[in-house]
């Protein structure tokens, strides 16, 4: 009877020790495509030097939704108060305040000021996307956000951290 019991503690822990590794497995596959969609949506920025809101195909908004619609992205999170937020069925950008900062968003956007004198219109922009901590049997964990920033840009095409941008500036922590 004492092998029994043995063996049932066992198969036990071979049976745990499997979860945690298909947990793992799971966490790091999860991880690794949302780095990879980030680094797209960051891309894509600075290919069209900031974010213009377009219904075409020229467009930054158009071409990052499409991209997230493409790769079956659809992961959804809160952003930050002063950052936009991004609906991938939606090209327009909903500013996050303090009325909607509850909401959730695919992605959001921030445009901060580049603290350079050279070029006092230089900005770069934060990106933050979402993705799950999803496991087969148990489901949906915890949402991990994963933030990035794109290059310096020296002339934004959506403006010059003015009044009339598309996306407004957030002041960086150096002043000029």
């Amino acid at each position: 009877m004492r092998e029994a019991i043995g063996g049932t503690w066992l198969t036990q822990l071979v049976i745990v020790i499997m979860f945690i590794f298909v947990a793992f497995l799971a966490l790091s596959i999860n991880y690794s495509k949302a780095f990879r969609v980030k680094n797209e949506v960051i891309s894509i920025i600075e290919k069209k030097e900031g974010i213009t809101q377009n219904n075409n195909a020229n467009g930054s908004i158009f071409l990052i939704n499409k991209f997230l619609a493409n790769n079956g992205y659809n992961t959804v999170g809160k952003c930050e108060v002063g950052s936009y937020g991004f609906l991938t069925n939606n090209v327009t950008a909903t500013l996050i305040d303090n009325s909607n900062k509850n909401n959730k968003y695919n992605y959001c956007i921030s445009k901060t000021k580049s603290i350079t004198t050279n070029f006092p219109n230089r900005s770069y922009y934060k990106v933050k996307l979402f993705f799950k901590f999803n496991l087969p049997i148990v489901g949906d964990v915890y949402t991990f956000k994963v933030d990035g920033e794109t290059k310096d840009i020296t002339f934004p095409k959506d403006g010059t951290c003015g009044a009339n941008d598309s996306v407004k500036c957030v002041s960086s922590s150096v002043d000029n």
